[in-house]
């Protein structure tokens, strides 16, 4: 799809207002600009999840929401400092766009603009190639996955992945909760119910909540923004041209992080 004058001084105007130059103004998807590189539903190739996140919908009070969420449903436990676990966080621009915000102006309300953190899910993820024992692994629906049971701790997959989505297990999770926080454990996840959590030496991440998704339901961070702010967090088929996701981002600007290296992201932030 091409773009006219009027979309073009379009994504002119969006790159001043963010600070960036031509260079990183070409990481800035035009509405419909996706649909030239998204490949028509085949047999082989269904489903492709994605999220698209509407930043002007999306306030500090919502995102702690979702993350309180996310972290209780998956029984993650609050530790401070280096050794945090985390599965979904905020940043701001300059920290999730580091290669957009360098050395470039940006508005103060971009640079007090905090966006949601997480699994990219990507088209062609590094930590998958990079794993020794396939404990990170892709499946058909494009949900990048962990098996704890498999994963060794050798840390490649944190090496390779250049979002900085994983976290590693320095201790027993369960030995840094209090009692009260054992007592309100999620006892559906994993469905071992032996370890509600996950073990020392092993790393974890977003799992897009397949488990949620197997039975046709919306991920924990979905289902909890729309539910402050309806349309906040537009989660579906990115593969299907009829589907939300798809229709959204024919109509609104977009941008993920560092797709320049390949990976393919598929968590878009709408602008």
């Amino acid at each position: 799809m091409g773009v006219n004058r009027r979309e073009f001084l379009k994504i002119i105007g969006l790159s001043a207002l963010f600070g960036i130059g031509a260079k990183s103004a070409l990481q800035l998807l035009a509405p419909g600009e996706l649909e030239a590189s998204v490949p028509p539903l085949t047999k082989e190739k269904k489903i492709q999840w994605a999220m698209a996140i509407d930043m002007k919908k999306v306030d500090d009070q919502l995102l702690d929401k979702v993350i309180e969420a996310c972290h209780k449903y998956y029984n993650v436990p609050k530790i401070p400092g280096p050794k945090e676990l985390k599965w979904i966080w905020k940043e701001d621009f300059e920290h999730a766009f580091p290669e957009q915000a360098e050395g470039a102006y940006v508005t103060e309300e971009v640079e007090k603009m905090h966006f949601p953190l997480l699994c990219n899910h990507c088209d062609n993820p590094p930590c998958c190639r990079v794993c020794p024992t396939k404990a990170t692994f892709k499946r058909e629906d494009g949900i990048v996955m962990m098996d704890w049971h498999r994963c060794i701790g050798c840390r490649f997959c944190m090496a390779g992945c250049p979002y900085g989505s994983r976290s590693f297990n320095w201790g027993d999770p369960r030995r840094v909760m209090k009692n009260k926080d054992l007592r309100k454990l999620n006892p559906d996840f994993p469905t071992n119910k032996k370890f509600p959590t996950r073990t020392k030496g092993v790393v974890e991440k977003c799992i897009f909540c397949y488990e949620k998704v197997d039975k046709g339901e919306l991920p924990v961070c979905v289902e909890t923004a729309n539910k402050i702010k309806k349309g906040s967090f537009i989660f579906g088929n990115i593969l299907d041209p009829e589907s939300e996701i798809r229709k959204v981002l024919r109509k609104r600007f977009a941008l993920r992080r560092k797709p320049v290296l390949g990976t393919g992201p598929n968590i878009f932030y709408l602008i």
